[in-house]
């Protein structure tokens, strides 16, 4: 076991998560940390044994026994991952967190970057074990250890240091470019590691002492402070407070910027190229994740994630992109490394998101209805921001007839996506009602005029007679559960009789269980072998909520619940035959699915025990 490569794949469900608001790192149920990129979200990784086991390095602590028992969860109401391994000589408990900084009860300066790693000897004499082999820059650059007496070992990683500190022995591998270490612990004593980055010199380290333990103690209190602040109190609320901790873990700190997944090329489809990079922002999510956040008391989390996006839009407007980095820039170039084998072979290995080049319509009305969400909650905006919205809605009137590439990024030829035209629909029809609040000015007759056009054509163009449901695509008989969403953005009822009718098809053809995939043949063959999309779940939960049926959606979302992993994480997809996760991981548009479907079935709960009294 001790070897710098791993011996196989764990499952994508099989990770934990835990992070600081900056960058986060996936850890396997063995205790090993398959993924790290330094110092942010979208840095080159340290750590890449997700997506090469053997060239892109780990750093796995945890039991020599490899047929111990493990089992996991997370410290109740923070982000601090536990795991147990109990084997033939005693149990182990690994502690694994990312401190946060901002608490003013830690004196000093603290380091950039810091992972802290503990681990305790509960009963007997366990042996434990730990491999170090940092792989700088997705494996392309070459290590070299350095000892610094009492401060541990460093190497350079092309834009910074490592350097990883214990209070066990760790001695340096034959060939030099891993650290290990390995040891009997006596029951009740415990051990540290921490793994510093630093971008510059001198750098501000940690020594391996209890001190660290104070860390781990200052964590637990800030993160319990945070989640305490969750106002949902339904049945379902562990799984919508682990959820918005994966969201708050999935938010940049200092800008407010949410990105889509923590990794880059976690495969929709085993062994195919479905393989993205989603370390950036996606403008689609916008008005969900604010929902999500405000209506669960994060207002601070909600308005800093508005300010983001409205400011990283100013750098295009009127003119709208699909994809943002964490500082609000366009470019997010995409290309591939070869160096990399991929996820149980899923090549290309990405980095980069070619999406950012593409041409949406639909983000128009997702950043027009967060907008418009903000300010019916009491947000104020400034008058440049509000010209800036009436000139998306120009824009709207302008191009909402040509094709576009969809919301769910189809690659190739440019075609007419219904989602796209209601969100036309949605943008003008949310500017219209601005208007008439005199919260900003619109040329309302044109706006009104060109809504209503638009209606016409996903009446005559967007529905199928023979389908007797709404297309995914202008004229072209094709499913599309993003459909779904109609209801939701006051483009028709939900129990109008073609809402009806578009529901009852998709489940027939796309459902299975809980699930939903999110496209039909037709829509985009590439993707005809992928899992059921998580979110797309949700929104047919939403969908029966809206339409009455209760009962039905709680059954469902039950259901859907059980697809979290042991730990309430969710991934992009959710394999229909082996209830695996699939996509990227951990994925913020799943868990904000869940916790919306959750406030949803909840507020209808109320009102019809509210009806009933």
């Amino acid at each position: 076991m001790l070897s710098p490569e791993r011996t196989d794949y764990p499952a994508i469900g099989d990770y934990g998560v835990i992070g600081d608001g900056r960058t986060l790192a996936l850890i396997a149920r063995d205790g090993s940390i398959d993924w790290l990129c330094l110092p942010n979200f979208d840095s080159p990784s340290v750590f890449a044994a997700l997506v090469d086991r053997r060239k892109g390095g780990r750093f796995w602590l945890g039991m020599a026994d490899p047929e111990a028992r493990i089992e996991r969860r997370y410290l109740p109401g923070t982000a601090v991952l536990e795991t147990t391994f109990r084997g033939r000589d005693g149990v182990l408990r690994l502690t694994d967190l990312m401190p946060v900084d901002r608490e003013p009860s830690i004196p000093g300066m603290q380091p950039l970057r810091q992972i802290i790693r503990i681990v305790e000897a509960v009963e007997g004499e366990p042996e434990v074990a730990a491999v170090f082999a940092p792989r700088p820059n997705y494996a392309r650059n070459g290590v070299r250890f350095r000892r610094r007496g009492r401060l541990g070992s460093c190497c350079e990683t092309g834009i910074g240091a490592l350097w990883l500190s214990s209070d066990l022995p760790v001695e340096p591998a034959d060939d030099g470019d891993w650290l290990t270490a390995r040891t009997r612990l006596p029951a009740g004593s415990r051990r540290h590691f921490s793994l510093v980055f630093s971008d510059r010199m001198p750098a501000i380290l940690d020594a391996p002492t209890d001190a660290l333990g104070r860390k781990l103690d200052v964590t637990c209190h800030w993160w319990r402070g945070w989640s305490g602040g969750c106002r949902y109190e339904g049945p379902y609320a562990d799984a919508v407070l682990r959820s918005v901790i994966t969201l708050k873990l999935l938010t940049h700190a200092p800008t407010g910027a949410v990105i889509a997944a923590g990794t880059t090329s976690l495969p929709e489809i085993v062994g195919g190229t479905a393989n993205w990079d989603y370390r950036y922002c996606w403008l689609r999510d916008a008005s969900l994740t604010m929902q999500a956040f405000f209506d669960l008391g994060y207002r601070a989390e909600a308005e800093h994630f508005i300010n983001w996006l409205l400011i990283a839009t100013k750098l295009t407007s009127p003119r709208l992109l699909p994809v943002y980095t964490l500082y609000g820039h366009s470019s997010c170039a995409e290309h591939d490394l070869d160096l990399l084998e991929g996820y149980r072979g899923s090549k290309p290995v990405r980095i980069g998101n070619a999406a950012g080049d593409q041409f949406q319509l639909g983000v128009y009305g997702m950043v027009v209805e967060a907008a418009y969400d903000f300010l019916a909650r009491g947000g104020e905006l400034d008058s440049l921001t509000r010209r800036d919205l009436a000139r998306f809605g120009d824009v709207v009137c302008d191009e909402w007839q040509e094709p576009d590439n969809g919301i769910w990024e189809v690659r190739g030829r440019r075609r007419h996506y219904t989602h796209s035209k209601v969100m036309c629909f949605a943008a003008l029809d949310c500017l219209i009602t601005l208007h008439d609040r005199n919260l900003l000015k619109v040329d309302r007759a044109r706006f009104t005029a060109v809504r209503d056009d638009i209606r016409k054509a996903i009446e005559s163009r967007g529905y199928s007679v023979r389908m007797n449901a709404y297309r995914g695509v202008f004229d072209d008989d094709v499913l599309d559960a993003s459909l779904l969403m109609m209801p939701r953005v006051g483009y028709i009822a939900a129990d109008a009789k073609r809402m009806v009718a578009t529901h009852a098809r998709l489940r027939a053809e796309l459902g299975r269980d809980a699930l939903l995939r999110r496209q039909g043949h037709g829509f985009d063959d590439s993707l005809r072998q992928e899992g059921a999309f998580g979110i797309c779940s949700f929104w047919e939960i939403d969908y029966l909520v809206q339409k009455g049926a209760l009962d039905e959606a709680v059954d469902r979302f039950e259901g859907l619940l059980a697809y979290a992993n042991d730990l309430g994480l969710y991934a992009e997809e959710l394999d229909q035959r082996s209830h695996g996760a699939l996509g990227n991981f951990p994925q913020a548009f799943t868990h904000i699915g869940l916790i919306n479907t959750a406030l949803l079935i909840e507020g209808a709960r109320s009102e019809r025990e509210n009806s009933a009294a």
